[in-house]
C-alpha cells in the first residue's frame, strides 16, 4: 500500500506504536548496560520520556502535524530523564523544526526532518561519540535523505530508515570496543530502533509483531519487580491516584494441580494479564511462570494463573497503604523545609540523591532542596525544572550527583527564568565534596567556579552487585560478586563486602590521602561499616573517617577520599 503523506491520524498512531513498543522492551534495553550494575535505565528512561511526548501529542487539539510534531518535542523535552531520554528529545526537536508550518508530511517532508533531527541531536552532545545512537539516527537519516530522491511513498522511505538504522545498530560493537568486549549493542541506539521500527508498521500497514514482549530471565524477575514497584509509588502521589492498587506476584507450576483448565503459552498468558493493569512482568521456563502486575483484581491475577497450574508462591501488596506510610513519612522529614517555603532565598542549592540519609547529610551541608532520584530512577527535566520554581529563590545551583543526569539538569536550566548553575557532580561523593566550596554570600558564576574546582579533589569509590556474568577491562565478573568502582571504573571484584570495599579503599589511597568518608546503605549496617573503617586504619592508622547514614539503594557503601 503506496502512503504519499502523513496526516495527524498516521502521526498519531506512529507515536502511539513507538510508546507502546519501548514500553514493552525497556527491560531488554536495560540490560544492555554494558556495566554489569543493576543501575541500567536507558530503556526505563527513553520509555519515560516518550511516554510524555505522547501525553502531549493526545493532548494537542490541532490536526496539523506540525502542532503534534511541536507538542512531541515539547513533551519529551519535559518528561526527558537521563541522558538516552534527552538525546532522544533533541532527535524530536530536529524533526519538529524541519516539519513546523506543514499540516501533513511528505516523503521528503519526512526524509528532511530526520536529516534535520540528525544535525540537532549531534549539536546537543559536548563531544559527540560514533557507535551510539547519534550513529544510529544519523545512517537511517541518510538512507531517508537518498530514498526520498527515488521515490514518493512515505513507507518505502521509512523502511529505509528503520532498516538501515537497524545495520547501524548492529556494527556499533565495531565503533566502541566495550560493547564488542561486553557483547552488547549501544543501548541508546537499540531503543531509537524499536521507535523507528513502529514508526515503519504503522506506515506499512504491519501489527506489532506477537515476539516483541521481551521475556526477561529468571535471573532478572526480582531486579525487574524491584524496580517497577520502586516506579510505581512516589512521595508525592496521592493514594488515590494509584490507578491500580495490588502489588500482586504469583508463582506457577505449570501444569500441575486440580483446576488447570489451559495448556501454557506464554502470549495467551501474557494478554489477558495485560489487560488487568499495568507493570507487568513475566517470566516462565518449562515448568515455572511467574508473574509481576499492578491491579485492581488480585484475585483475577490468581484465578487465572490456577487455571494454567498450582500456586507455589502468592503475594499481594496494598500499595494504597504503602504510600500511605511514605507520605507520613516525608510530611516529618520535610516540615522544616516547609515551613521555610514561604521565605524567599537569595540562592537555592538543590542536590538530586536517594536515601533519608543523605537528604540529611545534604542539608547539613547547605542545600536547601532535594529531588528523591539518581540511578535507576532519574528526575526528569521537568522534576527539575519543579524543583527550581519551587524553591523560592533568585538564583539556583543544581548538583545531579550523577553524570546521566547532566543533560536533563542543563535542558531544566535553559528552559527556567530563574538564573540557575549546574556543578558537574558525576557521585554523591563529588556533591557532598562541592558544597564545601560554597559560599552563600558569593554570585552564582563564583559559586560555580569555586564548586566546580572542588570536584577534582575528591576520588569516588562505589560498592555494588554484579548482575551478570562478564568481562570487562580484564576483570572476570561473576552474577552475586561484589564489585568496587572507582571514578566510573571496576577496580575490585570479590565475593565478600568488606574485603571488595577495603580491597577498593586501597587502590585510592597515595601520599596524599587524609581524609575518607563512608557512608553506608539500605543494604548493609552500622557494624559492617565500622569493622570496614578499622579495616581501613590498618592500611594507615593516621586517616581521619568518617561513617555516615545514607540509606542509599543499590550501592552498600559510597567511599570518598581526600
Amino acid at each position: 500500500m503506496k502512503v504519499t503523506k502523513i496526516t495527524n491520524t498516521e502521526f498519531i498512531a506512529m507515536v502511539d506504536a513507538a510508546a507502546s513498543k519501548l514500553n514493552k522492551n525497556a527491560d531488554f534495553i536495560n540490560s544492555l548496560n554494558v556495566f554489569p550494575v543493576p543501575d541500567g535505565d536507558t530503556g526505563t528512561n527513553m520509555s519515560l520520556s516518550l511516554v510524555s511526548g505522547k501525553n502531549y501529542v493526545n493532548k494537542e487539539t490541532s490536526d496539523s502535524v506540525s502542532d503534534l510534531s511541536n507538542a512531541l518535542a515539547k513533551g519529551l523535552l519535559m518528561g526527558a530523564r537521563g541522558n538516552s531520554g534527552v538525546i532522544l528529545s533533541q532527535i524530536f526537536r530536529g524533526f519538529s523544526k524541519s516539519t513546523n508550518g506543514k499540516s501533513f508530511l511528505t516523503a521528503q517532508d519526512v526524509a528532511d526532518a530526520f536529516v534535520s533531527a540528525t544535525e540537532t541531536a549531534y549539536k546537543s552532545v559536548m563531544k559527540p561519540t560514533e557507535g551510539t545512537i547519534l550513529t544510529v539516527v544519523r545512517m537511517g537519516a541518510q538512507a531517508g535523505k537518498d530514498t526520498a530522491k527515488q521515490t514518493d511513498d512515505i513507507a518505502v522511505v521509512m523502511d529505509a530508515i528503520y532498516q538501515n538504522a537497524k545495520d547501524a545498530l548492529e556494527k556499533t560493537p565495531e565503533q566502541l570496543p566495550v560493547l564488542k568486549q561486553v557483547g552488547v549493542v549501544d543501548s541508546g541506539g537499540q531503543g531509537l530502533t524499536f521507535v523507528l521500527e513502529a514508526f515503519d508498521d504503522i506506515l506499512n500497514g504491519r501489527e506489532a509483531k506477537s515476539d516483541e514482549v521481551y521475556q526477561p530471565n529468571d535471573s532478572e524477575m526480582s531486579e525487574m519487580i524491584d524496580s517497577a514497584h520502586h516506579q510505581s509509588v512516589q512521595s508525592k502521589l496521592n493514594p488515590e491516584d494509584i490507578v491500580y492498587g495490588y502489588c500482586t506476584e504469583i508463582m506457577v507450576r505449570i501444569g500441575r494441580g486440580k483446576q488447570v483448565e489451559h495448556e501454557f503459552e506464554y502470549q495467551e498468558f501474557y494478554d489477558y494479564l495485560s489487560n488487568l493493569g499495568d507493570s507487568l512482568l513475566v517470566v516462565n521456563d518449562e515448568e515455572i511462570v511467574k508473574v509481576h502486575v499492578h491491579t485492581e483484581f488480585p484475585g483475577k491475577v490468581i484465578a487465572w494463573g490456577q487455571s494454567f497450574g498450582d500456586l507455589a508462591k502468592v503475594k499481594v501488596d496494598n500499595m494504597r497503604l504503602q504510600q500511605e506510610t511514605i507520605i507520613e513519612r516525608d510530611e516529618s522529614l520535610n516540615q522544616e523545609e516547609a515551613d521555610d517555603s514561604t521565605e524567599t532565598k537569595e540562592t537555592a542549592v538543590i542536590a538530586v540523591s536517594t536515601g533519608e540519609g543523605l537528604t540529611k547529610l545534604f542539608k547539613s551541608l547547605g542545600v536547601t532542596n532535594v529531588i528523591s532520584g539518581g540511578q535507576t530512577m532519574n528526575p526528569s527535566t521537568e522534576d527539575i525544572v519543579n524543583a527550581i520554581n519551587e524553591s523560592n529563590a533568585k538564583k539556583v545551583i543544581v548538583l545531579p550527583n550523577n553524570k546521566n543526569i547532566f543533560l536533563s539538569a542543563e535542558q531544566a536550566a535553559q528552559v527556567s527564568e530563574i538564573p540557575t548553575e549546574i556543578i558537574h557532580s558525576r557521585t554523591i561523593s563529588q556533591g557532598i565534596t562541592a558544597m564545601l566550596g560554597y559560599n552563600p554570600m558569593a554570585s552564582l558564576k563564583e559559586n560555580g567556579a569555586s564548586m566546580e574546582a572542588n570536584l577534582g579533589t575528591v576520588k569516588s569509590g562505589q560498592v555494588t552487585v554484579a548482575v551478570r556474568d562478564t568481562t570487562l577491562d580484564n576483570l572476570t565478573i561473576k552474577k552475586d560478586q561484589y564489585m568496587g568502582i572507582v571514578d566510573g571504573k571496576i577496580e575490585i571484584v570479590n565475593d565478600s563486602l568488606t574485603e571488595s570495599t577495603v580491597q577498593m579503599v586501597a587502590k585510592m589511597l597515595d601520599d596524599t590521602s587524609e581524609a575518607i568518608t563512608i557512608i553506608w546503605g539500605s543494604d548493609t549496617d552500622e557494624k559492617t561499616a565500622n569493622n570496614i573503617k578499622d579495616e581501613i586504619l590498618k592500611l594507615d592508622d593516621e586517616l581521619e573517617i568518617e561513617v555516615h547514614e545514607g540509606d542509599q539503594p543499590i550501592y552498600p557503601f559510597l567511599i570518598s577520599v581526600e
